[in-house]
């Protein structure tokens, strides 16, 4: 069995497994926290499905491991594609050469169900899993690994009151609430150079500019902002729209299709300088810029697991247009943030102009600003770190009963 105690130091051995390379929010959340909890001197190995060994989006302050695998054809749908990642990782746990850790701790699906199947072979000892949110899946196999990765974890953790409550009341799991941060080091108001370079490559001149991130995808309400966006532009005919990331493991194809039908529809131009500018995946280190360079992040989710963006572009000292719905109700406060109806686009218009407004913001940055100093990432790694002891205290305790 590859199980082990910390070493005489205190130091725990830690694998962080997350489900991809890219920048999404468990992504993030899971390298923040493996930075922090290397910073507090532990021993982390950050991993994550690689196939192609692009590597990580940024360079990490611990250990990482991309996990190697076939490279999937297009013709692959998300069930064998989920198979195959989940095979690659139970692959590598079971190499020789792979090291032993005392905590596993996996950040998804896949790498849950991989850890599932390593515990059920009695290969790991247990693993600890950190539920963001759950998805609605047309695809029974897919909600079955979704169900078996948080059921079969020793020890379950959610970032929000929100989904400790749904998990509770819908699948009678208990979780543990560990909260988000933010790195106020990497992410601050105060304007750099690249910032305006960035402005000029975007051809950014418009009035005003607007933020989404997580790219167009029905869970971020794509649609919704772009219909929005078409009725602000009434009164503000220069106003651009940015739509940052969107990195996914889910198919997409058909709401992207019904976007891009709507910006034809609504004759909206796109690229660089027009009123609509689909960036995709941007550098790491630009997203600072990126938020400094818009007048309002706009972030009317229909589901979220916490909503890492809105601390991190409150951070860069812009205002948020925020849905009126938990998790977001759960740390932000009435007047930090403009809130809206998700599902009405004439609710996200009106939350566009108030956090534009140059009255309102001065509050809404102020506001945003204070938020931020509650979240840290070194605090929620002393709270993981609270939560793995006693769960190594208690597989102690039954090894020896």
């Amino acid at each position: 069995m590859r199980y082990s105690t910390a070493n005489a130091s205190g130091a725990l051995r830690i694998a962080m497994l997350s489900h991809s390379i890219n920048p999404r929010g468990g992504v993030v959340h899971a390298l923040q926290l493996s930075e922090s909890l290397q910073d507090d001197g532990h021993r982390v190995t950050l991993l994550a499905p690689d196939p192609q060994q692009k590597g990580l989006f940024r360079q990490p302050r611990c250990d990482f491991m991309g996990i190697p695998g076939e490279p999937l054809a297009p013709s692959y749908g998300t069930v064998e594609m989920v198979r195959r990642r989940i095979d690659d990782y139970v692959r590598h746990f079971l190499r020789p050469d792979t090291p032993q850790y005392d905590i596993y701790h996996a950040q998804d699906s896949i790498s849950a169900n991989a850890l599932a199947t390593l515990t059920e072979r009695g290969v790991i000892a247990g693993f600890v899993r950190t539920v963001h949110h759950l998805d609605q899946f047309e695809q029974l196999q897919l909600h079955a690994w979704q169900e078996r990765g948080f059921r079969a974890a020793s020890q379950v953790l959610c970032v929000s009151r929100l989904w400790q409550e749904k998990l509770h009341r819908e699948h009678g799991v208990s979780a543990e609430v560990v909260n988000n941060g933010v790195d106020l080091e990497r992410y601050q108001a105060q304007v750099q150079p690249r910032d305006i370079t960035l402005a000029r490559e975007l051809g950014l001149r418009g009035t005003p500019i607007l933020l989404a991130v997580g790219g167009i995808e029905p869970r971020k309400n794509s649609c919704a902002i772009l219909q929005a966006f078409v009725r602000l532009r009434r009164v503000c005919p220069s106003a651009q729209l940015i739509i940052a990331g969107g990195a996914s493991l889910l198919d997409h194809h058909q709401y992207q299709q019904a976007f891009h039908e709507l910006l034809h529809r609504e004759q909206l131009s796109t690229g660089p300088g027009e009123a609509v500018i689909i960036l995709g995946q941007v550098a790491d280190e630009d997203m600072p810029a990126l938020f400094r360079c818009a007048d309002a992040l706009v972030f009317p989710s229909l589901k979220e697991g916490f909503g890492l963006v809105v601390l991190e572009a409150m951070a860069c000292g812009l205002p948020t247009v925020v849905s009126r719905i938990a998790p977001f109700t759960e740390y932000l406060q009435e007047d930090s943030c403009a809130w809206v109806d998700p599902e009405d686009p004439a609710s996200i218009a009106i939350g566009m102009a108030q956090a534009c407004d140059p009255l309102i913001s001065v509050q809404l940055r102020r506001s945003g600003a204070a938020i931020c100093q509650a979240f840290s990432w070194a605090q929620s790694a002393h709270r993981h770190l609270s939560i793995y002891r006693a769960y190594l205290a208690h597989n102690k305790d039954i090894s020896y009963a």
